[in-house]
C-alpha cells in the first residue's frame, strides 16, 4: 500500500493531469490510495467567494462560483468527457448555501465552501482517470474524517477515523487498485464540512499512510525535492537525498518551506519512509524522509524577511521578571502571533515576530499597558543549520547584527541592511 499526494500545481493543466496519469500508471500493481489538492488557484477563487458572500455581496459571490463552475466545466470538456455526474451534486451543494444570509461566524461558511475545490478536483480527475484505463473508486473524504467544529482548525477524532477508514476504505481496494480522495477537509458529527488548517493536505495523506499502514508516502511536487536553501534565493542551493524526521520538524520550526511537522508525526509513529519527488522529472528519486539518523548535512539556510523587533521596556527599571510576563503569553496565543526569536535581558525582553501590521499594532498597544515598547521593522531573521563560520560571514556581509542567537546545531541572527 503506497499513499501518493499530487498537490494543485500538479494538475493545474491538461497536461500535468495526463502526466500524473502515467506516474499512477508506472506503479502498476500496487495499491495506492491518492490524495489530490484543489486545481491551481482555486482555493483562493473560492475564499473570494466566501468572502463577498460573508460581507453581504450575494450576487457578487454567486457570479464568483459560476467563474469556478465554468473553469471546472471547460476542464470537463477539454479531458474529453462527456459529462462528471458528482460534479451538478457538489454545485448546488455551494450554491444553496450562497442563496441564504449569513448567521454563522465566517470560519464556518469559509470551510463549506472552500472545500468544494478538492471535491471538484477529484471527481474531474477520477472519472478521468477511468475513462483512459486508470481504474479507481472515488471517495468523498468527509464520509471518512470525523472531526470536531474548530472550523478552518479542526481536529480529527482518531479514534472515529481509523474505524471508519478500515470499514469503509481498505474494502474498495478489493476491487479497484486506486482509492482517489481529498486532503485537508473533514466533516463533523452533523455533516458540517470542516478544513484542517495549513498543509492540511500533506497532514492528510499521513494521516491515511498511517491508519493504512502504508509502506510509504510521496508527496508530488514541482522541485527535485527538499533543497538546503530556497533555490530562487540561493541558486546554488543543494538537494538533500536523505533527511530525518526530527530535521524536517527543526527546519519547518525555522520557516523552511518543507513538510509540516504535524503531517511528520503519524507517519513517524509508524516509521513510514516520505519521499518528496519531482512530478516534473519523475525519474528522480528526490529526498527521502525518514527515522535514520543522517550524518554530514550541508548548511541548511532559511531566511524570512518582513520581520520587525519588538521591545518591551520595564517602565520603572524593576526586572523584567517581577513584571506579568505571562500575560504577554496569553497576548501572543489572543492575537495568533508566535515570535520567531526571543531573548530576556535584565529589565526588558527582545521579540522577533512575523511583521504582521493589524496583529503588531495590537500587540503593541496591548503590551504598552505593561511597559515601553519600540518597534523596529524591515528586518530579515536568518536561520542556518549546521553552520559554519564561513557561511555565516558570507550570509551577513553587509548587514548590521541586531540579535544573535545559537546553540550547538543552530544560529540565528536578525540583522538589516547597513545602508
Amino acid at each position: 500500500m503506497k499513499v501518493f499526494k499530487f498537490g494543485g500545481a500538479s494538475i493545474n493543466s491538461i497536461e500535468r493531469i495526463k502526466n500524473a496519469g502515467k506516474i499512477i500508471e508506472s506503479f502498476k500493481g500496487d495499491d495506492i490510495l491518492i490524495i489530490i489538492s484543489a486545481i491551481g488557484k482555486t482555493t483562493n477563487a473560492l475564499e473570494q467567494v466566501a468572502e463577498s458572500f460573508f460581507a453581504g455581496n450575494k450576487e457578487e459571490a454567486l457570479d464568483f462560483f459560476t467563474e469556478i463552475k465554468l473553469e471546472h466545466l471547460t476542464l470537463v470538456e477539454k479531458l474529453g468527457l462527456k459529462k462528471v455526474a458528482t460534479l451538478s451534486d457538489l454545485f448546488t451543494e455551494v450554491e444553496w448555501l450562497l442563496h441564504d444570509k449569513p448567521v454563522r461566524d465566517y470560519d464556518y461558511y469559509y470551510d463549506q465552501i472552500v472545500c468544494c475545490g478538492e471535491l471538484l478536483s477529484t471527481a474531474i480527475i477520477s472519472d478521468y482517470f477511468n475513462s483512459v484505463h486508470i481504474k479507481n473508486t472515488w471517495v468523498d473524504v468527509r464520509d471518512i474524517f470525523s472531526t470536531d467544529d474548530n472550523f478552518r482548525e479542526a481536529t480529527i477524532d482518531w479514534k472515529v477515523t481509523e474505524h471508519k477508514v478500515k470499514k469503509n476504505i481498505l474494502p474498495l481496494f478489493s476491487k479497484e487498485k486506486i482509492v482517489i480522495t481529498q486532503g485537508f477537509i473533514g466533516a463533523t458529527d452533523e455533516n458540517e464540512s470542516t478544513t484542517l488548517g495549513r498543509e492540511g493536505s500533506d497532514y492528510s495523506a499521513a494521516i491515511f499512510a498511517n491508519m493504512l499502514n502504508a509502506e510509504s508516502q510521496t508527496i508530488w511536487k514541482d522541485v527535485d525535492g527538499v533543497f538546503n536553501a530556497d533555490p530562487k534565493k540561493f541558486p546554488d542551493a543543494t538537494i538533500i537525498n536523505e533527511l530525518s524526521y526530527g530535521e524536517v520538524i527543526e527546519m519547518a520550526y525555522y520557516g523552511a518551506q518543507v513538510i509540516h511537522p504535524k503531517t511528520i508525526k503519524p507517519i513517524e509513529n509508524k516509521n513510514i519512509p516520505l519521499h518528496v519527488r519531482c512530478f516534473l522529472k519523475p525519474e528522480l528519486t528526490g529526498t527521502i524522509i525518514s527515522k535514520k539518523a543522517v550524518q554530514g548535512l550541508p548548511p541548511i539556510i532559511v531566511v524570512k524577511e518582513k520581520q520587525v523587533l519588538m521591545e518591551l521596556r520595564s517602565k520603572d527599571f524593576s526586572f523584567v521578571e517581577e513584571k506579568p510576563v505571562g500575560k504577554l503569553y496569553e497576548l501572543f496565543e489572543t492575537i495568533k502571533i508566535r515570535p520567531n526569536l526571543s531573548q530576556n535581558g535584565a529589565i526588558s525582553i527582545l521579540y522577533c515576530l512575523d511583521d504582521k501590521p493589524e496583529k503588531i499594532e495590537k500587540l503593541a498597544l496591548s503590551a504598552g499597558e505593561m511597559f515601553d515598547v519600540q518597534l523596529e521593522k524591515h528586518l530579515t531573521l536568518l536561520t542556518v543549520r549546521h553552520f559554519t563560520d564561513a557561511v555565516i560571514q558570507e550570509l551577513t556581509k553587509g548587514k548590521i547584527k541586531l540579535l544573535s542567537q545559537q546553540n550547538r546545531d543552530t544560529i540565528q541572527i536578525v540583522m538589516k541592511d547597513s545602508k
